[in-house]
């Protein structure tokens, strides 16, 4: 009987052990690891390789709670766009529902009560709405791509509504080019701030992102119009040839020669193609084979520059998409939670690896966590 006791112990302290190795973890370090809203909220609308592209969260509830807070940034800027002569003014209208930043600070506390937004509910909750492609247990880098990218057009969606929100004068539910305005540090500035020329803001941009021609820009050609990377729209796409050989068009001919291109967009394309490379700034070098390599290739005519035309095929790595920013955050995310490097994620890792889903709403101020700019 004794024995039988021993043999029911050892068996009891096996499936112990069992259950515990394959329970969620909760590592110590989590604990300090304080979740911050952050804000993406920006008077510059354009989303192409001249601005920082900003990280989208990775959970939809906590893009709906960061989504709240800029729209309540957003109608404070309103008022004071619409309304100048306010501007400072106690009496200002709606001024009492204008949040200051203290305002949100029960929202934090909400991510942060682990009662009310405990990450490893969320992560066993998200699971199954990611791994769709096929739904097999696992999350691989094409499912968490695509989770990706429905966050971003989500958000860029809801932002692109917001703008046409501003500009649509008339409440038509279209935007002409007379109701459009281009930002104010555009309208103050010289003709080529911060390296833009005025072209972004000018009518053949308007008119390029006018897919069916009617004179008005509806929500996607507005949409394409604010973020020109990510358009369908050949005409746009044409027109984004164009600026870039205005801009980089250092001796005004038209075209890129190869110098010109290889100081304006070489590194643009390498960045793209490989991370980590090593950029020179002198076309004679050897090492420079692969840019007058590339020249080669888009030079179709042959007749040593580059025409609008002959830039078509790489203009999605000059200005990229949104897929190619969420595809490098869902790379990021795997290589950090996929344990046994199978390039997959199972449910168990993810919920081993919390924070590398939350990463971007980290505390900035914390000085133990790797934090990586690119995510920002």
């Amino acid at each position: 009987m004794g024995k039988a006791s021993i043999i029911i112990y050892i068996v009891i302290a096996v499936l112990l052990l069992l259950l515990l190795s394959h329970s969620p973890k909760k590592n110590s370090d989590h604990r300090h690891r304080r979740l911050k809203l952050r804000s993406n909220f920006s008077v510059t609308p354009f989303s192409t390789h001249h601005t920082h592209h900003e990280h989208v969260a990775f959970d939809p509830l906590v893009a709906d709670i960061e989504r709240h807070r800029e729209d309540k940034q957003w109608e404070k800027q309103y008022i004071e766009h619409s309304h100048p002569e306010f501007d400072g003014h106690d009496s200002a209208p709606g001024e009492e529902s204008q949040p200051e930043w203290e305002d949100f600070m029960d929202a934090e506390d909400y991510l942060n009560d682990e009662e009310k937004f405990n990450v490893t509910s969320r992560l066993i909750l998200l699971f199954p709405k990611i791994d769709v492609d096929p739904a097999d247990g696992f999350v691989t880098e094409h499912e968490l791509t695509e989770w990706n990218m429905q966050q971003a057009q989500k958000e860029v969606l809801h932002r692109t509504e917001r703008e046409m929100e501003l500009h649509d004068k008339n409440r038509d539910g279209f935007v002409s080019f007379s109701e459009y305005d281009p930002p104010s540090w555009v309208q103050n500035g010289d003709n080529n701030t911060f390296g833009y020329e005025m072209g972004w803001w000018k009518e053949e941009h308007f008119n390029a992102s006018d897919l069916d021609g009617n004179g008005l820009l509806n929500l996607t050609e507005f949409n394409d119009f604010l973020h020109p990377a990510d358009t369908k729209n050949p005409k746009l796409l044409q027109w984004l040839c164009k600026e870039e050989i205005r801009e980089r068009d250092t001796d005004k001919d038209g075209k890129l020669n190869l110098k010109e291109f290889f100081h304006g967009l070489f590194d643009l394309v390498r960045n793209y193609d490989e991370e980590g490379h090593n950029s020179s700034h002198n076309p004679d070098s050897s090492v420079d084979a692969p840019a007058r390599m590339l020249f080669a290739q888009l030079d179709k005519d042959g007749d040593g520059y580059l025409s609008d035309d002959e830039l078509l095929p790489i203009i999605g790595k000059i200005h990229p998409s949104e897929h190619y920013y969420a595809k490098q955050q869902a790379d990021y995310i795997i290589s950090q939670a996929d344990a046994d490097k199978d390039g997959r994620l199972t449910l168990t890792e993810m919920i081993d690896n919390p924070y590398v889903f939350y990463s971007a709403i980290f505390n900035d101020e914390e000085e133990e966590y790797d934090y990586h700019d690119e995510f920002r």
